[in-house]
C-alpha cells in the first residue's frame, strides 16, 4: 500500500517505477480520486460547520421569544443535515475506491532490482557441486512410487489431483527435514518458533498482500475464514495495530505450517509429483525490523536459508530476481534455486523478499524511535520448502538400486538409519 501523498508530490516517480514493474502510469488517476475525496471531506467539513453554526442560533431565538425564525433554522438544520449523510456516505464511497485502486498495485522495486521479466534475472552465486552418478538418475516421484512409499493414486481417490500420500520411512524423512530446519533457525539464527493459525481472517491477508487482488488463488471456508498459502501470513500480522519499541526490534519468527495454494494459474505446470501441490509443509521465516537495518536483515536471511542447503550438500544458485517477476508485496526477492538431476534443471527452493513498509502501511504496524512512529519493515523467507528439499534430497541422494541414502545431518532424526 501506498501513501498518497507521496504520490501527489511525486507522481513521475511513482510512473516511472511502477513502469519497471510493466504497469502502465496510474498517477494521474490515483490523484484525481484523492482530489475528490478531499473535495467530499472540505464540503462535508463546511456543512457540518453551517448544521452547527445554525443549530447554536435555534436555542438564541428560541430563548428571545422568536419562534418563527427558530422554526424556520430547524427546518434548514433538518435539510443540512441530510445533506450531510449523503454527502459523507459520497466521501466514504471515493475513499473506498481510493483504497482499492491502491491496494491492487504492487510493491515497487529496489533501485538495484534489475528491470525486466523472469529473463533479466540474475545470477548472484552458486554454491555446492553437482552430483554425479553413472547411472541415469530418476526423479523424484518414480523414486517415490518405486520403493513403494509415495501413492499418487490412493491420493487421487480420496482428494484428486496434486495430492500425495507418502509413508513409512519417507513421511519421517519429511518430518526429519523440517525438524532439523526448525532446529537450525532457532537454536543458530535467533528466530522465534511460533505455532500460528491456520485459518485466517480476510483482514490478515489483505494486510500481507495476497487480497483483494489474488483471492482465485486461496482456499475459501464456508464461513469466511481462509487456509493460509504460507505461514508468512500469520506470522507478519502478529504485529498489526501495534506500535513497537525500537529496542525490541528485530523481531525474527519462525513456523512450520501446512500450506494451501489452489494453483489456479499453473495448469499443466508440474503435473507429476509433489513439486506443485494443493497441500504442502513449509518452514517459514518472518522478521520485522526497522527501516535503517532491513537491508541487512535481508542479507541475513538469505543466508540461514542457504546454510540449510550447505549442511545438507546440495548444490543451488542464488537468483536476484528482476522487476517483473517478483512478488505482489516484495520490493527485492533472492530466490535459491536447488539442482535436481532427475530434471538436469535447478528448481526453486526459497524465495527470501524484503517487503519494506508496504505491508506494515496495509497493516497500520509500526514502531516507536525517538519520540516518531514509523512503519515497521517486513521480511519473509521459506527456510526452506519442506516438500521440494525432500524432492532435492530423493534426487541428489538415489542410488543405482533405487534406495535413496539419507544426509549425516539428518540421521539422528531416522534413528540414525543411513538409506531408505
Amino acid at each position: 500500500m501506498f501513501d498518497i501523498k507521496k504520490i501527489r508530490d511525486n507522481p513521475k516517480d511513482f510512473d516511472t517505477n511502477l513502469a519497471k514493474r510493466g504497469l502502465n502510469p496510474n498517477s494521474d488517476l490515483l490523484i484525481k480520486i484523492d482530489e475528490e475525496n478531499r473535495t467530499a471531506i472540505a464540503n462535508a467539513q463546511s456543512l457540518q460547520e453551517e448544521r452547527n453554526s445554525k443549530s447554536k442560533l435555534i436555542g438564541e431565538y428560541a430563548s428571545s421569544g422568536n419562534v418563527d425564525e427558530a422554526n424556520k433554522l430547524k427546518e434548514e438544520v433538518s435539510s443540512l443535515k441530510s445533506k450531510l449523510h449523503d454527502l459523507e456516505n459520497k466521501q466514504k464511497e471515493i475513499a473506498e475506491r481510493l483504497k482499492l485502486e491502491l491496494s491492487i498495485l504492487p510493491n515497487l522495486p529496489d533501485e538495484d532490482v534489475p528491470v525486466g521479466d523472469e529473463e533479466c534475472n540474475q545470477e548472484i552465486k552458486t554454491a555446492g557441486e553437482k552430483k554425479e552418478f553413472d547411472f541415469e538418475a530418476k526423479e523424484h516421484f518414480d523414486l517415490g512410487e518405486n520403493l513403494g512409499l509415495m501413492d499418487f493414486e490412493k491420493a487421487s481417490k480420496i482428494s484428486g489431483a496434486r495430492f500425495v500420500i507418502q509413508q513409512g520411512s519417507l513421511a519421517r524423512l519429511e518430518r526429519a527435514i523440517a525438524n532439523f530446519m526448525l532446529d537450525l533457525h532457532t537454536t543458530e539464527f535467533d528466530y522465534q518458533e511460533v505455532n500460528v493459525p491456520i485459518l485466517v481472517r480476510d483482514n490478515a491477508l489483505y494486510g500481507t498482500g495476497q487480497l483483494p487482488k489474488f483471492e482465485e488463488d486461496l482456499f475459501k471456508t464456508i464461513n469466511d475464514y481462509y487456509l493460509i498459502p504460507t505461514a508468512e501470513v500469520p506470522l507478519t500480522n502478529m504485529t498489526r495495530d501495534s506500535i513497537i519499541d525500537i529496542a525490541d526490534l528485530p523481531l525474527r519468527f519462525v513456523a512450520h505450517t501446512p500450506c494451501f495454494r489452489s494453483e489456479a494459474g499453473a495448469a499443466g505446470r508440474d503435473t507429476r509429483g509433489i513439486m506443485r501441490q494443493h497441500q504442502f509443509y513449509k518452514v517459514e521465516l518472518v522478521s520485522l525490523t526497522d527501516a535503517n537495518n532491513s537491508k541487512n536483515e535481508h542479507e541475513r536471511m538469505l543466508s540461514c536459508a542457504e546454510e540449510v542447503l550447505k549442511r545438507l550438500g546440495l548444490n543451488y544458485r542464488v537468483m536476484l530476481l528482476a522487476s517483473q517477476d517478483m512478488g505482489f508485496s516484495a520490493n527485492k526477492t533472492y530466490d535459491i534455486e536447488v539442482w535436481l538431476p532427475g530434471q538436469r534443471a535447478y528448481r526453486e527452493i526459497s524465495s527470501c523478499s524484503n517487503c519494506g513498509d508496504f505491508q506494515s502501511r496495509r497493516m497500520n504496524s509500526r514502531y516507536k524511535v525517538d519520540g516518531s512512529t514509523k512503519f515497521i519493515h517486513t521480511l519473509n523467507g521459506s527456510g526452506l520448502a519442506v516438500g521440494r528439499t525432500l524432492i532435492a534430497i530423493m534426487e541428489n541422494y538415489q542410488n543405482s538400486d533405487g534406495s535413496i541414502s539419507i544426509p549425516d545431518v539428518l540421521q539422528p532424526y531416522m534413528h540414525n538409519n543411513k538409506t531408505l
